[in-house]
């Protein structure tokens, strides 16, 4: 009996794991760790789920381990995957916006550039990459693999600089270095196997996968407004209203009065609620969105 067709998806194991589950639950998908099992459960028949680091997850959809799968695009250049990359997935373990790989040295050491770092030491987890940097830069130096703990190698003198992830660089400066220059901007990618994106099932799968993981993120720094409005405030109310499409407008029963409803950036909303009350607005109510596609 043949089997029916399954997406083999890889899930990134790590500092992006709680991210990732999160964002699936809220874009419909939820997953279900077991203790030490690579293989979590998902409420969808259509998906094998796997657990695999970011680090080799363009490898394995690469050489078809793996149909479909979320890694950096850091992790895609260190490898330098032949992948399909689906689209960009902006968020992170801290805050959904780009983690950037820097250069670091002592914060009291006389090294300003990258050039400065002629025949020195840099220890990273990102090789290949750092190697192609200052090689393009023309600075020669010594690159080490650093199997972790990175930022503490300078201070034990094991490297003269490293090159390591952060968002916010608080860690970086935490560990009395300081930041002399930004190699890569990087974020998660919804990547997959070439033979995958051909197989009409699979492609669909995934494309359907990136729209609502997308809307979540979208959603994610957005609300919805829902209000009643006197029909004759309704030209003042709709030169206030910041909208993402024109909004949805109704009249209410047996009075002079509009329903009215919008989706806006979150971040306007503490300024725009007294404004609409003000003209006139009642029965202003903020809700949360799960995805806006």
């Amino acid at each position: 009996m043949t089997q029916p067709k399954k997406l083999k998806l890889g899930i990134p194991k790590g500092s992006l794991q709680d991210a990732t589950i999160a964002l699936f639950e809220k874009s419909g998908w939820k997953i279900r760790m077991h203790h030490r099992n690579y293989f979590p459960e998902i409420n969808d028949p259509d998906i094998q789920c796997s657990m695999c680091r970011a680090q080799e997850m363009s490898r394995y959809v690469e050489t078809g381990t793996l149909d479909a799968g979320l890694t950096g695009k850091d992790w895609i250049l260190e490898n330098n995957s032949d992948v399909v990359v689906v689209s960009d997935l902006v968020y992170s373990k801290v805050s959904n916006r780009p983690a950037r790989w820097v250069l670091a040295v002592a914060a009291d050491s006389p090294y300003r550039r990258p050039q400065d770092l002629a025949g020195k030491k840099i220890a990273t987890e990102l090789v290949s990459f750092t190697k192609s940097y200052f090689e393009a830069a023309e600075v020669p130096v010594a690159v080490e693999f650093s199997w972790g703990a990175t930022e503490a190698k300078v201070v034990e003198g094991l490297a003269d600089a490293i090159v390591e992830v952060t968002e916010t660089g608080t860690t970086i400066k935490a560990h009395g270095l300081r930041i002399i220059a930004e190699l890569l901007q990087t974020n998660t990618r919804l990547i997959a196997n070439k033979a995958a994106w051909e197989d009409p099932f699979k492609r669909k799968k995934i494309e359907n996968l990136d729209m609502l993981l997308q809307g979540a993120l979208r959603a994610e720094s957005l609300v919805g407004l829902k209000m009643n409005v006197p029909e004759e405030k309704m030209p003042a109310i709709m030169n206030l209203l910041p909208s993402l499409t024109a909004p949805t407008v109704a009249n209410l029963y047996n009075k002079d009065w509009l329903s009215v409803e919008i989706v806006v950036s979150e971040s306007l909303v503490r300024d725009l609620i007294p404004k609409l009350h003000e003209l006139g607005a009642e029965g202003i109510i903020e809700y949360s969105l799960n995805k806006v596609i």
